[in-house]
């Protein structure tokens, strides 16, 4: 991320959480320049850009200032409580209700706010099609068999490059190239349990972990997620004592659907203890190359030292969804998965394989990732702008640092599979909440994907769902966000 965008985000976020009111004058560029160690002309942007998205004003000869009308971003939702769960987890049945709202809201008419994936004219096509057909002009006869499960060498080893790059020592023989990262996480819960076992997840969660528990017959023990901070730690020693499960599936950075990142520390606590209780951990890395600072974020595999953690990651959401390329790195499960992958689907594309391999190789790939970022991050800001002017003031949502989804907690009152329903009749697709759990407790949040629909489709999105809420629920005006 540029410097100045940064700084403008730390400014932003002091406007929004209300430390700096509107009418307070910001250092002068001069004095910001000198107490942050960034240049004039650094600040100077920073303040321009703040000031074209309407939070400061500049004063002839005085300076800039917090606009008046410089929204406040409510607090993060807190989770509910939750419901007690069996001693040996609950059964979960959701895939019917999952296919139902999905399969509702795949119209291209929509406007996708439900979407899982970002808006794919963000992504390089052309290069990868063009590192496709060199991939395949230089691959020999044999290489169709040879790139069998763990997948193509080649491609493996650039995506252990990536890892070296990023200070994590990884060995490519380890990587198993899969059909995704759901792929992946299937096979890894597969070689770790057996049926009837019960897994550690989230609440809320992403819905593919439910649908796989489901598919494959395990039972669900549920740990609440802080909507910032990620899984408690404290919270996670009594449940493991408790329940004892087989496995862990966890979404430590930028959790789907809170966009909850755990801090690093909290991620080595995290693989400590389940080493301690000997319960491997399966970890869905999808987002992270999706951050909006200045470094990624690390794994909590790059703290496993006795290879209980299975690390799962994809290039479905940062490069190319269509081509269906993730990886497995399963530590000392290794073989197990790699077997279980040749018994079910045998190996992934092989011209996505060397296409992305390719890709990788050039120059092009870092450059992409940071335009990805900027603009996700922009379009973040874009939705809560809107989600601030538009919603009632008992809304609340939280403002991840990565990914590209929001987690809302709508007002009192408002139950989301209904909202859906209208929303669909606006052409909206919202996801309901009751979508990333084994209940109903989520059933008056909603996940927005900011990533998925253009800036404009943002507004009129958010407009529409102000529409159906204002005629559902109408608040007192006084209590409604100034406009």
């Amino acid at each position: 991320m540029a410097l100045y965008i940064d700084y403008a985000e730390q400014v932003q976020s002091l406007i929004a959480s209300g430390a700096l009111p509107a009418g307070e004058r910001l250092p002068s560029v001069r004095e910001a320049s000198r107490r942050r160690g960034l240049s004039v002309s650094t600040v100077l942007q920073a303040y321009r850009l703040l000031e074209a998205r309407g939070l400061v004003e500049a004063r002839a000869r005085s300076g800039y200032y917090v606009s008046a009308g410089a929204v406040q971003y409510p607090q993060h939702p807190d989770p509910p409580a939750l419901a007690p769960a069996h001693e040996a987890g609950v059964p979960v049945d959701r895939s019917r209700l999952i296919h139902a709202v999905l399969d509702a809201s795949r119209s291209r008419e929509l406007m996708p706010l439900g979407s899982a994936f970002p808006d794919p004219r963000l992504f390089p096509l052309a290069r990868l099609r063009r590192s496709i057909y060199r991939g395949l002009r230089h691959a020999d006869a044999h290489q169709s068999v040879e790139d069998l499960s763990p997948g193509n060498a080649e491609l493996r080893r650039q995506i252990a490059i990536r890892y070296h790059l990023d200070g994590y020592h990884v060995d490519a023989n380890e990587i198993v190239i899969t059909h995704g990262a759901l792929e992946a996480l299937n096979l890894c819960l597969q070689a770790v349990t057996r049926p009837g076992d019960s897994v550690l997840i989230e609440h809320p969660t992403f819905y593919g972990a439910l649908q796989s528990i489901e598919r494959l017959g395990r039972r669900a023990v549920e740990i609440p997620v802080d909507a910032e901070t990620g899984v408690d730690i404290a919270d996670l020693r009594a449940r493991l004592a408790r329940f004892r499960p087989a496995a862990c599936w966890l979404m430590p950075t930028f959790q789907n659907p809170t966009g909850a990142l755990m801090p690093a520390l909290a991620k080595r606590a995290l693989v400590e203890l389940l080493a301690e209780y000997e319960v491997p951990l399966i970890e869905d890395d999808a987002y992270a190359e999706l951050y909006y600072g200045d470094q990624r974020p690390p794994p909590a595999r790059a703290f496993d030292t006795s290879g209980h953690v299975l690390h799962c990651g994809t290039f479905s959401k940062c490069l190319a969804p269509g081509y269906r390329i993730g990886w497995a790195m399963p530590g000392r499960h290794t073989a197990r998965v790699m077997r279980y992958k040749l018994d079910s689907t045998l190996a992934a594309s092989l011209p996505a394989q060397v296409g992305i391999a390719d890709y990788l190789a050039g120059t092009h790939y870092d450059r992409h990732l940071a335009a990805l970022r900027a603009e996700l991050c922009s379009r973040r800001d874009r939705l809560i702008e809107h989600l601030c002017r538009e919603l009632p003031a008992d809304i609340a949502f939280t403002r991840p640092a990565g990914g590209y989804v929001l987690w809302l907690r709508l007002p009192a009152g408002i139950d989301a599979r209904e909202l859906h329903r209208r929303a669909l009749a606006a052409e909206v697709a919202i996801a309901p909440g009751v979508l990333f759990s084994t209940d109903d407790t989520f059933n008056n949040y909603i996940r927005l994907n900011y990533g998925h629909p253009n800036p404009a489709e943002i507004a009129r999105g958010v407009a529409r769902l102000a529409e159906i809420i204002d005629r559902w629920h109408r608040p007192n005006p006084a209590s409604r966000h100034a406009r």
